[in-house]
């Protein structure tokens, strides 16, 4: 489970770059019951698909508490997506083992003022990713109750490849599970040294046709829990969202719909099964 004792290798944030701050701030609020708190001027990293956000940006929030940012994407041809950050003790110890794993450095590590130190790779076969070094700011506030990040995902067109490389920069520990139906196998992420039930994320291998949403590219994606996935998922649709797939029952996980925003960037909705 994603907790707020934020240990390394594990999530610690996520942002979203759109080209409509308040249009898709209230998308999220009419979906989550997210508020949304500018923060002013200055620039901001967001997610995107290898893009930047600066100038308008944010944060939102639920009950008060910090679920994640959202800024404004300004490059030209680039994807809004969500950008998932894990912790770490080191950004830049981080981005050596990512280069000697074969990976991009998209943002080399920069400090952020005093709230810490960031920078942003992509795996070797395309997946974009992040990291957070903390310092004042340890990252987002609440997770895995309704309304926040529950669980990190990640589609690629080579699950073994993306083990290796997520492994040897993280230490994660992943354990296979086969998916119902033949439909393959999934790889559940563990932070290093962690108990199963610390699980945080999984794997999953699919045909580079059935990621056309990046152009054939992996990508993460959050799931963000919810208390009713069909009134949600109405939410997303009355608000002008889409619905990629579902809503629809995974035994043993919940109720779950993969989504789209007004912006096509993408995530999954879900009401986990009971304990």
């Amino acid at each position: 489970m994603i907790t707020t004792d934020l240990t390394p290798g594990s999530p610690c944030w996520l942002d979203l770059g759109a080209r409509d701050v308040p249009a898709t701030a209230a998308f999220y609020r009419a979906v989550l019951g997210w508020e949304y708190e500018p923060m002013g001027d200055g620039d901001s990293d967001g997610g995107g698909d290898g893009a930047e956000t600066e100038g308008e940006g944010g944060a939102f929030q639920k009950d008060g508490k910090v679920i994640g940012g959202l800024g404004a994407l300004t490059e030209e041809g680039a994807r809004s997506a969500w950008m998932i950050y894990y912790t770490v003790t080191d950004a830049d110890a981080t981005t050596q083992a990512v280069e000697r794993a074969g990976g991009t450095v998209r943002v080399p590590p920069r400090d952020l003022g005093e709230w810490g130190r960031m920078a942003q790779y992509s795996d070797p076969l395309g997946g974009q990713f992040a990291v957070w070094q903390p310092s004042r700011n340890e990252g987002f506030e609440l997770a895995d109750e309704p309304g926040s990040l529950s669980w990190t995902e990640l589609y690629t067109t080579d699950a073994t490849a993306a083990k290796e490389f997520y492994g040897d920069v993280f230490g994660w520990q992943f354990g296979d599970m086969p998916l119902p139906g033949g439909g393959g196998t999934y790889s559940l992420i563990t932070p290093a040294g962690l108990p199963e039930e610390r699980m945080q994320g999984g794997v999953m291998e699919l045909r580079t046709e059935d990621l056309s949403l990046a152009d054939g590219r992996p990508y993460w994606h959050p799931v963000f829990a919810v208390t009713d996935c069909d009134t949600a998922v109405a939410a997303v649709t009355r608000n002008g969202g889409s619905v990629q797939m579902g809503p629809e029952d995974a035994e043993g996980v919940g109720r779950l719909a993969v989504c789209l925003d007004p912006s096509n960037a993408d995530f999954v909705l879900l009401t986990p099964s009971p304990s």
